[in-house]
Protein backbone atom coordinates (compact mmCIF):
# COMPACT_ATOMS: atom_id res chain seq x y z
CA UNK A 1 0.00 0.00 0.00
CA UNK A 2 2.88 2.28 0.88
CA UNK A 3 5.29 4.04 -1.30
CA UNK A 4 8.70 5.33 -0.16
CA UNK A 5 9.55 8.58 -1.01
CA UNK A 6 12.74 10.43 -0.81
CA UNK A 7 13.10 13.68 0.90
CA UNK A 8 16.70 15.41 -0.16
CA UNK A 9 17.43 18.33 1.68
CA UNK A 10 19.24 20.92 -0.70
CA UNK A 11 20.97 24.53 -0.08
CA UNK A 12 19.34 26.90 -2.50
CA UNK A 13 21.50 27.68 -4.77
CA UNK A 14 22.15 27.26 -8.88
CA UNK A 15 22.79 24.28 -9.97
CA UNK A 16 21.86 22.18 -6.82
CA UNK A 17 18.82 20.66 -8.24
CA UNK A 18 20.67 20.04 -11.52
CA UNK A 19 22.89 18.10 -9.08
CA UNK A 20 20.60 15.36 -7.61
CA UNK A 21 18.70 14.71 -11.36
CA UNK A 22 22.21 14.16 -12.85
CA UNK A 23 23.47 12.31 -10.22
CA UNK A 24 20.25 9.96 -10.17
CA UNK A 25 20.63 9.60 -13.89
CA UNK A 26 24.07 9.17 -14.08
CA UNK A 27 22.73 5.83 -11.68
CA UNK A 28 19.88 5.12 -13.84
CA UNK A 29 16.94 5.89 -11.13
CA UNK A 30 14.19 7.42 -12.82
CA UNK A 31 12.12 9.97 -11.28
CA UNK A 32 8.91 9.16 -10.95
CA UNK A 33 7.04 12.08 -9.61
CA UNK A 34 9.16 15.27 -7.66
CA UNK A 35 8.06 18.16 -5.93
CA UNK A 36 9.94 20.96 -4.11
CA UNK A 37 9.18 23.42 -1.19
CA UNK A 38 11.70 26.10 -0.09
CA UNK A 39 12.84 28.30 2.01
CA UNK A 40 15.32 31.47 1.54
CA UNK A 41 18.19 29.14 2.55
CA UNK A 42 17.25 25.87 1.69
CA UNK A 43 14.70 23.56 0.11
CA UNK A 44 13.34 19.95 0.11
CA UNK A 45 13.21 17.72 -2.59
CA UNK A 46 10.49 15.37 -2.52
CA UNK A 47 10.79 12.21 -5.38
CA UNK A 48 9.19 9.29 -5.70
CA UNK A 49 11.75 6.62 -7.69
CA UNK A 50 11.75 3.78 -9.45
CA UNK A 51 14.94 2.58 -7.17
CA UNK A 52 14.54 4.30 -3.94
CA UNK A 53 16.90 2.28 -2.31
CA UNK A 54 19.29 3.01 -5.19
CA UNK A 55 18.98 6.18 -4.98
CA UNK A 56 19.28 6.81 -1.06
CA UNK A 57 22.49 4.95 -1.46
CA UNK A 58 23.97 6.93 -4.74
CA UNK A 59 22.75 10.31 -2.66
CA UNK A 60 24.71 9.20 0.45
CA UNK A 61 27.81 8.72 -1.03
CA UNK A 62 27.81 12.21 -2.86
CA UNK A 63 27.50 13.58 0.42
CA UNK A 64 23.69 14.65 0.14
CA UNK A 65 21.15 14.71 3.04
CA UNK A 66 18.34 12.50 2.16
CA UNK A 67 15.88 10.38 3.76
CA UNK A 68 12.88 7.66 2.94
CA UNK A 69 9.42 8.54 4.02
CA UNK A 70 6.34 6.19 3.51
CA UNK A 71 3.75 8.01 1.23
CA UNK A 72 0.65 6.70 -0.20
CA UNK A 73 0.03 7.32 -4.01
CA UNK A 74 -3.93 7.38 -5.05
CA UNK A 75 -5.36 6.99 -8.42
CA UNK A 76 -7.74 10.12 -9.08
CA UNK A 77 -10.54 10.24 -11.87
CA UNK A 78 -9.11 13.06 -14.17
CA UNK A 79 -11.60 14.99 -13.80
CA UNK A 80 -13.31 18.45 -12.47
CA UNK A 81 -14.49 17.63 -9.20
CA UNK A 82 -12.34 14.19 -9.06
CA UNK A 83 -9.73 14.99 -6.27
CA UNK A 84 -12.62 16.99 -4.24
CA UNK A 85 -14.36 13.19 -3.87
CA UNK A 86 -11.40 11.53 -2.32
CA UNK A 87 -10.48 14.39 -0.24
CA UNK A 88 -14.32 14.37 0.91
CA UNK A 89 -13.82 10.75 1.89
CA UNK A 90 -10.71 11.59 4.06
CA UNK A 91 -12.31 15.02 5.81
CA UNK A 92 -15.58 12.67 6.84
CA UNK A 93 -13.18 10.30 8.61
CA UNK A 94 -11.02 13.22 9.96
CA UNK A 95 -7.60 11.79 8.08
CA UNK A 96 -5.30 14.75 8.63
CA UNK A 97 -3.15 14.91 5.45
CA UNK A 98 0.53 16.81 5.81
CA UNK A 99 0.99 17.85 2.61
CA UNK A 100 0.77 16.12 -1.07
CA UNK A 101 1.16 16.58 -4.99
CA UNK A 102 0.39 15.35 -7.82
CA UNK A 103 1.26 13.92 -11.14
CA UNK A 104 -0.34 12.65 -14.02
CA UNK A 105 0.05 8.75 -15.45
CA UNK A 106 1.26 8.39 -18.99
CA UNK A 107 -0.93 5.00 -19.22
CA UNK A 108 -4.39 5.67 -18.61
CA UNK A 109 -7.07 8.52 -18.28
CA UNK A 110 -6.14 8.73 -14.53
CA UNK A 111 -3.95 11.41 -12.32
CA UNK A 112 -2.17 10.45 -9.15
CA UNK A 113 -2.04 12.28 -5.87
CA UNK A 114 0.84 11.41 -3.29
CA UNK A 115 -0.15 12.33 -0.39
CA UNK A 116 1.60 12.17 3.13
CA UNK A 117 -0.62 11.36 6.22
CA UNK A 118 -0.31 11.85 9.98
CA UNK A 119 -1.68 8.28 10.24
CA UNK A 120 -0.99 6.25 6.94
CA UNK A 121 -2.22 3.20 8.26
CA UNK A 122 -5.30 4.62 9.06
CA UNK A 123 -5.46 6.55 5.94
CA UNK A 124 -4.61 3.46 3.44
CA UNK A 125 -7.57 1.48 5.27
CA UNK A 126 -9.91 4.08 4.38
CA UNK A 127 -9.41 4.51 0.78
CA UNK A 128 -9.35 1.20 0.40
CA UNK A 129 -12.62 0.45 2.32
CA UNK A 130 -14.34 3.58 0.15
CA UNK A 131 -12.57 1.36 -3.52
CA UNK A 132 -10.38 4.09 -3.76
CA UNK A 133 -7.06 2.26 -5.96
CA UNK A 134 -3.95 2.69 -4.36
CA UNK A 135 -1.09 2.55 -5.84
CA UNK A 136 1.54 0.36 -5.07
CA UNK A 137 5.64 -0.28 -5.61
CA UNK A 138 5.47 -2.37 -8.04
CA UNK A 139 2.85 0.23 -9.97
CA UNK A 140 5.65 3.13 -9.35
CA UNK A 141 8.16 1.02 -11.01
CA UNK A 142 5.92 0.53 -14.01
CA UNK A 143 4.45 3.95 -14.52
Amino acid sequence: MKIKQISIFLENRKGRLYDVCSLLGTKNVNIRALNVAETESFGILRIVVDKPDAAVKSLGEAGIIARITDVIAVEVTDKPGGLAEILRVLADEDVNIEYMYGFVEKSSDKALMVFRFDDADKAAAILKRNNISIVNEQGVREL
